[in-house]
C-alpha cells in the first residue's frame, strides 16, 4: 500500500489513546523497539541554532568556549548525510527563527508504536517546538497518541528498552515527576512494563547514560547510572557496554542505533566505537562536539518515526 494511503487509513488526530488501554498499534509508522532497522527519522534544522544555558554542561561551554554556530551547522549536515548514506529517509521540521533549539528533535515529541506523544517542554524558549511537532505529524499523517499535561516531560526521558518495555527518566528540572508518572500510567494501562529512573538534574535526560544498541545489548555509563537500573537490565538478559564517565559527559553515550548492526556515533566516543567495532558493528563516526556544546548529542537530535521489524 502506498505511503499516502497508509497515512490516510491511520488518520491524523490529536488524541488516539484509549483511556482504558488496548490502543491499537499503528499499521505503518512507529516501531517495536529502538534497535530494529530505521527507515524514517525526524530531524530539526540548526538554521537558527543559538547557544543557550539549558543545562549545567551547556552553561559551562557558554562560559568557556561558546558554540561556533557555522561549525555546528556543518556538523549537522554531516549527520544528515550519514542517515542518507544508510538509506534512512530524513524528514525535517521546518525551520522557524523563534525556535533556536529545534535541532534537538527528540525533546518536543516521542514516537511510539501507538502514535506520537507531544511532550511539555521545561524551558520557556522551547515550548513552541511542541506546536511545530504537531504540525509536522499532521503533515506526515501520523496520529497523536496523547499530549503530556500533568507536568513537564521531554522526549529524551522516554527510552524504549525492548518491545513493550520503557525506561522513563525523571530529573526534576526538565522532566518533572508529575509528567513522568502521567506517561507511565498511560503505558501501564497499555500492558507495557514501565520503570521510572530518578536521575540527578545534572544529567538532563536518561538517554545521556542509557541507550539501546541492539537486541539485548545496551550502552550504559556505569559510573552515573543507578545500580538498580543496571541490575534490572542484566536481569532482562542485556549485555552492558560501559561508556566511561568522561565520554558520557561529552555525549559519548548518546548515539543512534540504525538496526542491522549499524550505528551513528560521535567521533569523540572512542571507547564505545572500539567496543562496537570489536563486535562487528558498522559505525558512522560523526563530529558533533560543536553542536553538543549547546546541550545534546546525536540521539537527542533524532526522533525515529519508523522502524521495520528485523
Amino acid at each position: 500500500m502506498a505511503l499516502d494511503r497508509l497515512s490516510q487509513a491511520e488518520g491524523f488526530c490529536l488524541q488516539r489513546r484509549n483511556p482504558k488501554g488496548g490502543t491499537r498499534p499503528l499499521a505503518h509508522w512507529g516501531f517495536r523497539n529502538e534497535t530494529d532497522p530505521l527507515t524514517d527519522v525526524l530531524l530539526g534544522s540548526p538554521a537558527h541554532l543559538r547557544h543557550r544555558a539549558t543545562s549545567s554542561l551547556s552553561r559551562k561551554h557558554l562560559r568557556e568556549a561558546p558554540c561556533d554556530i557555522q561549525v555546528a551547522q556543518a556538523q549537522h549536515a554531516e549527520l544528515v548525510a550519514a542517515y542518507e548514506h544508510f538509506g534512512v529517509k530524513v524528514h525535517m521540521l521546518p525551520a522557524e527563527p523563534e525556535l533556536t533549539m529545534q535541532v534537538y528533535a527528540r525533546d518536543s515529541s516521542v514516537m511510539t508504536p501507538l502514535g506520537a506523544i507531544i511532550t511539555a517542554m521545561a524551558n520557556w524558549w522551547r515550548r513552541g517546538e511542541n506546536y511545530a511537532a504537531i504540525r509536522a505529524y499532521e503533515a506526515l499523517g501520523i496520529p497523536i497518541y496523547d499530549m503530556v499535561t500533568a507536568g513537564t516531560f521531554e522526549g529524551g526521558d522516554f527510552n524504549v528498552i525492548e518491545e513493550g518495555c520503557v525506561l522513563i527518566g525523571c530529573g526534576g528540572a526538565r522532566t518533572q515527576e508529575e509528567g513522568a508518572r502521567q506517561v507511565k500510567d498511560w503505558f501501564d494501562k497499555e500492558g507495557w512494563e514501565t520503570r521510572l529512573a530518578f536521575i540527578d538534574e545534572y544529567y538532563v535526560h536518561i538517554d545521556l547514560m542509557v541507550v539501546p544498541v541492539a537486541p539485548k545489548l545496551t550502552a550504559v555509563c556505569l559510573d552515573c547510572t543507578d545500580p538498580g537500573i543496571v541490575e534490572w537490565l542484566r536481569a532482562k538478559g542485556h549485555e552492558i557496554i560501559d561508556v566511561p564517565f568522561r565520554d558520557t559527559m561529552a555525549l559519548g553515550c548518546n548515539f543512534m542505533s540504525l538496526g542491522h548492526d549499524k550505528v551513528i556515533a560521535p567521533t569523540s566516543s572512542k571507547v564505545l566505537i572500539g567496543q562496537l567495532k570489536a563486535r562487528g558493528f558498522e559505525v558512522a563516526a560523526v563530529d558533533s562536539d560543536e553542536i553538543s556544546k549547546t546541550g545534546g548529542g546525536i540521539h537527542c537530535m533524532a526522533q525515529a518515526l519508523r522502524r521495520k521489524a528485523a
